[in-house]
């Protein structure tokens, strides 16, 4: 009777232990929540729009003529529409290009959409009825504001930093909050053209005064970077972690191939954005045509599938719209990643590790679809196993970090066993895995798969991996 007792005391002792075990501590830099709320919306729209789309050029001269901005058709709402129709959270809007001219009629330019006559035109003030529309359909909103003028006198001299400074502030006073901030450190006129020495530490402490929730974009963050290229993919490896200390945006920055992996031993959290634009221009041309949905998918697993947010630019034409033609590729492109990713083959099956941290942290978190559950490892050489009940075909596999402990696994592989050879193999290998790792396989039909950790900074914490069969309709 004593001996059943005290297993019993034992048992139930370990229980207790299991559902107490310590949360494991974060490691390294982590994200905020502003971030991580950026991070999860993963797919957002960029709006090139200005005088570029009735000039035909890219970059514009600053001299052009305010009428020159002519828009027929003007619907911020139609954007909206596109944007929620393309599974997107976010629209950013390019308030101010390297022309220099406001979407909005600026007390601090002459360069604006307002008639200098003091006659408001009947598409002046686009940025408040890209904010209005945002709000009212449910969809972020984001400011481009570049910090190069090619149009201010004040350009190229210290007093351009106080009028850059209070351009800030009047956007994001007068039509804020916005969650993304996007600043472009070019100025690219060359060794004959005005030079400006940006007073950065003043335009960050300007923004974190009006918004310190506002997720910063530029070379260097310091809440998100950009990830180094325009082509549509992050490095691999992508860390989100980056060393800024001495650069800055514009200059001493690091380089493009930095920026595309990060660094591993990163001191700051700043994750890579993807910006790519669905013409082959920026702003809108009537000779270019969008990118395909099979070239978007492209797109899509190489950023957002390999720990980056996909910034896709979709520029609205002369009218004031997005064309027609882009609006069906992005729908499609919505519904090719529906139906992709809508049925998760590993619901309902079995998860488990080498070693028990606890109970709250078991392996089978990582089959749940809540974001704040995850497995929780011992030792940086854990191994994950999925056990499925049938024998299935998958040719994807989603890993997913609980990126708000840090990022720590550095590499990895997969390997499933296959039922027509009759024995393990790899079907898969990675470097970072970060918010999301999407890995296209061969497809393979299998009822066992398991992830071996071969390097973790720090033991590894896992909150989801699904398994996909692309071609299943």
């Amino acid at each position: 009777m004593n001996t059943i007792r005290t297993t019993a005391l034992a048992i139930a002792a370990l229980l207790m232990a299991a559902c107490s075990a310590p949360a494991p501590e974060p490691y390294g830099p982590v994200p905020t929540e502003a971030q991580l709320a950026w991070q999860r919306m993963e797919i957002n729209m960029f709006c090139h729009f200005g005088p570029n789309t009735f000039t035909g050029a890219e970059w514009g001269s600053g001299q052009e003529d305010e009428e020159v901005f002519a828009p027929t058709a003007l619907d911020c709402r139609q954007w909206v529409d596109v944007a929620r129709q393309a599974g997107m959270g976010g629209i950013i809007l390019t308030a101010k290009h390297h022309d220099g001219f406001c979407l909005w009629p600026s007390a601090y330019s002459t360069h604006t959409v307002r008639v200098e006559s003091g006659e408001q035109k009947d598409e002046s003030d686009v940025l408040r009825k890209f904010v209005d529309a945002c709000r009212e359909g449910g969809i972020k909103a984001g400011v481009y504001i570049s910090p190069w003028d090619r149009n201010h006198p004040a350009y190229g001299t210290s007093e351009y930093n106080t009028v850059f400074a209070n351009t800030l502030k009047e956007v994001h006073t007068n039509y804020g909050p916005f969650f993304e901030q996007w600043f472009d450190g070019a100025c690219g006129e060359g060794p004959n053209g005005k030079k400006q020495h940006y007073d950065w530490p003043r335009f960050m402490q300007t923004m974190h005064d009006l918004n310190p929730q506002c997720v910063i974009f530029s070379d260097i963050g310091p809440g998100c970077r950009w990830v180094g290229n325009e082509e549509g993919h992050t490095g691999d490896p992508c860390w989100s972690t980056l060393n800024t200390e001495g650069s800055t945006p514009s200059d001493n920055k690091p380089q493009p191939s930095e920026l595309e992996t990060g660094h591993q031993d990163g001191a700051d959290w700043v994750p890579a954005e993807v910006d790519v634009s669905i013409r082959p221009g920026w702003f809108w041309h009537a000779n270019e045509h969008p990118k395909t949905v099979d070239e978007l998918m492209e797109i899509y697993y190489n950023s957002v599938g390999r720990n980056g947010l996909l910034l896709l630019n979709v520029p609205p034409d002369d009218r004031g719209l997005i064309p027609a033609e882009d609006s069906a590729v992005l729908v499609a492109f919505r519904a090719k990643r529906d139906r992709i990713f809508s049925h998760d083959l590993a619901q309902g099956e079995q998860a488990s590790g080498n070693h028990i941290r606890g109970r709250k942290y078991h392996a089978m978190n990582v089959l749940d679809t809540a974001y704040h559950t995850f497995w929780a490892a011992t030792s940086p050489s854990d191994t994950l196993h999925i056990d499925l009940a049938d024998p299935i075909e998958i040719d994807i596999i989603m890993l997913q970090e609980y990126i708000p402990l840090g990022q720590r696994v550095a590499q990895f592989h997969v390997e499933c066993y296959d039922l027509l050879a009759g024995r393990w193999g790899t079907v898969a290998e990675g470097t970072t895995i970060g918010y999301k790792r999407l890995l296209r396989i061969e497809p393979i039909t299998t009822h066992k798969i398991r992830i071996v950790f071969d390097d973790c900074l720090a033991a590894p914490i896992i909150n989801r991996i699904a398994l996909y069969n692309s071609k299943a309709q």
